[in-house]
């Protein structure tokens, strides 16, 4: 190889090393910004009463926690009063970026693939039939978590967390739903 080509090439990689150093130091560093109420696992885990891993959604259970103790209001969609379907097609638009059917029926319907008790995994649906409007469709629906616990919308004390082994919740459920 001659002089001058050499030359040529140890000044290429010169320059090129030169923009790839004044490259990546010269970017910014982008910053996260967490809501000034975001809780962490251990705050999260005393108030849902189950352990937080790193494997769990944190986003889930904080958009949850903000809502606890909004009262039901059929129809609303807001932390003034919301309803079951209403609080979970909100939570899951916000978390996962999803828009889901405005009633629990149709939820099932359009959104969701059936899956027995035993499949559900954190953010799955649970639907449940309460005795209420026509038989075979639910009419309640809420935001499965881990440890047979889920989030949804009481009529008596609002957005709460309940167990899936509570007499009520044995009787009255219907399926799971996995949304596609």
């Amino acid at each position: 190889m001659n002089t001058t080509r050499r030359q040529f090439l140890g000044s290429c990689c010169v320059w090129l090393l030169a923009f790839l150093l004044t490259a990546c130091g010269s970017r910014k560093t982008e910053r996260i910004t967490l809501p000034d109420d975001f809780k962490g696992p251990r705050e999260l885990g005393r108030l849902y009463g189950v352990k937080i891993t790193p494997e769990d959604n944190i986003f889930l259970y904080n958009e949850g926690a903000r809502w606890l103790g909004v009262p039901h209001r059929l129809g609303g969609l807001s932390k003034r009063g919301v309803d079951c379907s209403g609080f979970v097609t909100i939570v899951y638009q916000r978390i996962y970026g999803k828009k889901l059917a405005r009633s629990a029926a149709d939820m099932l319907k359009r959104d969701c693939k059936r899956i027995r008790r035993g499949q559900l995994r954190e953010g799955d649906l649970v639907f449940f039939y309460t005795g209420r409007g026509r038989k075979k469709r639910p009419n309640h629906v809420g935001i499965y978590l881990k440890n047979g616990k889920f989030i949804h919308t009481s009529t008596s004390k609002g957005v709460m967390v309940s167990s899936l082994s509570e007499p009520y919740y044995l009787r009255t459920w219907m399926c799971g739903g996995r949304v596609k």
